[in-house]
């Protein structure tokens, strides 16, 4: 046991957090493909459909991990399913910015930049993420 590492919130807790975080990636995962679906939001454009499958890989991991949490979960699994989802998750923001299936229309803001600044922001800390997740998994698979 690493006596270096934060304390756990209850088991309750952690499991209400967890169900809490399944029935959200469940509700967003219908909200995106059935009711009302992506179509609707105005300034995505015939090439989300080129991205929509990796957002929806993103949150089915999301949503197993969470389910297993609720079973079982150990710092280990954590870190695994941690760095499953910000693996995936870079991914799914690696393809959007090369996508890039938004049309903002004329505006005083350049929204284009703006939107793709914060994806090259985004994927650089969820590859930040991903491989702190790698070396927590790596540390406790180590016993350290």
């Amino acid at each position: 046991m690493n006596t270096l590492a934060p304390a756990r919130r209850p088991l309750a807790a952690r499991r209400a957090g967890y169900t809490v975080a399944a029935v959200i990636d469940a509700a967003l995962l219908y909200a995106v493909n059935v009711r009302p679906g992506w179509q609707v939001v105005p300034f995505l454009t015939a090439g989300t459909v080129q991205v929509v499958w990796l957002v929806n890989l993103s949150m089915i991991v999301g949503l197993a991990a969470n389910l297993i949490y609720v079973i079982h979960d150990p710092r280990w699994l954590r870190s695994a399913g941690d760095l499953a989802g910000a693996v995936v998750g870079t991914a799914v923001l690696i393809k959007t910015l090369r996508v890039f299936p938004f049309a903002f229309g004329e505006s005083a803001v350049n929204w284009e930049l703006v939107a793709r600044t914060v994806l090259i922001v985004a994927i650089v800390l969820t590859a930040v993420a991903a491989v702190a997740h790698l070396v927590s998994l790596l540390r406790q698979a180590s016993g350290r």
